[in-house]
């Protein structure tokens, strides 16, 4: 089995229970943490992967690291590291946020901008473009990007939306070129 859809059956499995215990934004949050942890520590995953640890050790640890966690999300990290399958948790995490995600019918996106958008600015951009995808909100992480010269550029999933002034210039110099 692909090690994609080992992390899609852990993550389906604890969004059952998240639903089914209303627990899904809390759960959501921490496996961000998860997220984030995984894929900034390359120390941790070889750590969790290394054959001469045992596998009472590498729990041990986890339970130590994450003990700040429900025990639902927590016990998945558990089972995961106790199965060997400690290289897809970050995916799973992913996975779990994008059932989330899909639940309440929320995208994610990133925003580029010469400065950092305000409140009223995020608002607009979310009910613009999430009613061109189909979703009722946008989950906006803004970047600030001073090469952008002015406008946004917004990337949600694989699709791009370029309304930045470089964006617009580059357009302009292929059509004179070409």
């Amino acid at each position: 089995m692909s090690d994609i859809s080992v992390a899609k059956r852990y993550a389906v499995a604890l969004f059952e229970i998240a639903k089914e215990q209303n627990l899904l934004e809390s759960f959501e949050e921490e496996l961000r943490t998860v997220r984030e942890v995984f894929m900034n520590n390359k120390q941790l995953l070889a750590f969790l992967q290394h054959p001469k640890v045992t596998p009472a050790s590498k729990k041990k640890f986890v339970e130590e690291a994450f003990e700040g966690l429900s025990t639902q999300v927590k016990n998945t990290l558990l089972l995961m590291v106790d199965r060997q399958r400690s290289d897809v948790i970050s995916q799973m995490a992913v996975d779990f946020i994008e059932l989330a995600n899909d639940e309440r019918s929320v995208a994610e996106a990133l925003v580029y901008s010469v400065r950092p958008l305000t409140d009223t600015e995020r608002e607009s951009v979310s009910s613009a473009f999430a009613a061109k995808i189909g979703k009722k909100t946008l989950r906006i992480e803004n970047i600030v990007d001073r090469s952008i010269l002015g406008g946004i550029k917004l990337r949600i999933g694989n699709r791009i939306y370029d309304g930045s002034v470089s964006g617009k210039l580059e357009r302009l110099e292929k059509e004179l070129l070409g």
